[in-house]
């Protein structure tokens, strides 16, 4: 209601009466707010939390904040240049406390704490709200009533920090999102057109099945079927029920991976951290991930006239066992399959012969993450001419598409999405140009087996 905010006012002037700021601190704290609303950045308001008190009451100033990756403290922007490289272990007394407290050193230490409300919203965990430690100095010689500014300083620094938290964290949300429906687009909704096909077939075979039967009722209506005439028609019909068959296999193995890929994408940990999220399960790559994602694909590659090489070569299938995202990597090879049937070209091989031709398999990288953590590398080959040399390190950019796609349907987006899969699984994707044609690969860290 209108009156409770009127209320609040009339308490925050009776506040603001109470601090009896000087003009010199009312100009930094507008200062303050101003900047902060100008800069956009979380590290240029860092270095605003800094640049206030050196600018204004010439006190040097460190701040250190969280860090997402170790959920401890580290020092993160500071008015001496030298910090950052000389400090790289943090002093003792840079500990979070209840209360405001100055060091022997002359050193005062000041807690951040977020808004309690939103605490579950920042990118570590915390204690207690706190999310950061300001260190002002040298001070010394200084009023109570400055020390007392300092802490409605922090308390204000420490919200604004949190905030741009937040809205960076949605800022990263939307990004996924949008991402995260190019990634249906791409993996789901166009390869789902293919239902059409095979119900478009079934539709077929089940007239046919229709047709067989009504000449069969006509044949027994009329009295002249004979034995010969029945043994055609059963063998018609065995044909059209093997055709049913088939076909409700089709359609079956493509709702199962359609299915994979849904709760792959769609899972709510995305939703939840803004990023694809990991399930990871000890699987063979061959067997489990790319046979299955193969077979889909071969009948459209017989009729494009591409040649498969599937010698899943370098390493014994048995002796691979990674520790992967199933619905994810499975994803990974459709997308990878997909481009080898769009852009795979014919080529004049070294005995003269015009062939179109895939290959795949794998290959083991020693030591390649170094520290005696081997790499096995995963190699999608198709002939064609090379991807141009200014276009190579640009082509796992979302959206973004070669010179030599030509009109060949696609969205820029199939790339992007296996790097970052890659990437989440500790790997790296990667592009080669080899003898006849291009290779897309990726290495993921050996997992020996158990």
């Amino acid at each position: 209601m209108l009156s409770d905010i009127f209320e609040r006012i009339k308490k925050k002037k009776a506040d603001y009466e109470h601090y009896n700021f000087s003009e010199l601190e009312n100009t930094a704290l507008k200062t303050f707010f101003d900047l902060a609303q100008e800069f956009d950045s979380l590290a240029d308001l860092y270095l605003l939390a800094v640049a206030i008190p050196k600018s204004f009451f010439g006190l040097d100033a460190r701040l250190y904040m969280y860090n997402s990756n170790t959920n401890g403290l580290s020092l993160c922007v500071s008015t001496i240049e030298a910090d950052l490289l000389q400090r790289t272990t943090i002093p003792d007394y840079i500990r979070p406390s209840d209360h405001t407290f100055i060091t022997g050193e002359h050193v005062l230490i000041l807690t951040l704490r977020g808004k309690r409300s939103h605490i579950n919203q920042l990118p570590f965990r915390t204690a207690g709200n706190v999310i950061g430690i300001l260190e002002i100095f040298p001070f010394q010689n200084r009023t109570v009533s400055e020390q007392f500014f300092f802490e409605k300083y922090a308390n204000r620094l420490g919200y604004r920090i949190h905030l741009r938290f937040i809205a960076q964290k949605n800022s990263e949300h939307l990004k996924f999102i949008k991402s995260l429906v190019a990634d249906i687009e791409h993996n789901i909704i166009v390869p789902n057109i293919i239902y059409k096909l095979y119900l478009r077939n079934l539709k077929n075979t089940i007239s046919k099945g229709a047709l067989i039967e009504q000449l069969l009722k006509d044949s027994l209506q009329a009295g002249t079927t004979d034995r010969e005439d029945l043994a055609g028609t059963v063998a018609e019909f065995s044909d059209v029920t093997r055709s049913l068959i088939n076909e409700y296999d089709d359609i079956e193995k493509h709702y199962k991976n359609m299915s994979m890929f849904l709760e792959a994408l769609l899972r709510r940990s995305h939703f939840d951290q803004g990023r694809l999220t990991l399930r990871t399960t000890p699987c063979n790559i061959n067997k489990q991930i790319v046979r299955p994602q193969l077979d889909r694909f071969l009948e459209r590659m017989k009729d494009a006239g591409i040649m498969i090489d599937d010698r899943f070569s370098g390493i014994p299938d048995e002796d691979v066992i990674s520790v992967v995202d199933l619905g994810l990597m499975s994803q990974v090879y459709a997308n990878l399959f997909s481009n080898a049937l769009k852009y795979a070209e014919p080529v004049l091989t070294d005995s003269g012969q015009l062939q179109k031709h895939m290959a795949y398999g794998r290959l083991p990288v020693p030591d390649y993450f170094g520290g005696g953590r081997d790499g096995i590398k995963f190699n999608v080959y198709t002939t064609g001419p090379h991807i141009p040399e200014n276009e190579r390190e640009r082509i796992f950019d979302d959206e973004y598409r070669g010179s030599n796609t030509g009109a060949r349907p696609g969205t820029g987006h199939g790339l992007a999405f296996i790097k970052n899969v890659i990437e989440i699984h500790g790997g790296v994707a990667g592009y080669e140009a080899t003898h006849n044609g291009n290779n897309f690969f990726f290495i993921l860290p050996n997992t020996p087996s158990q």
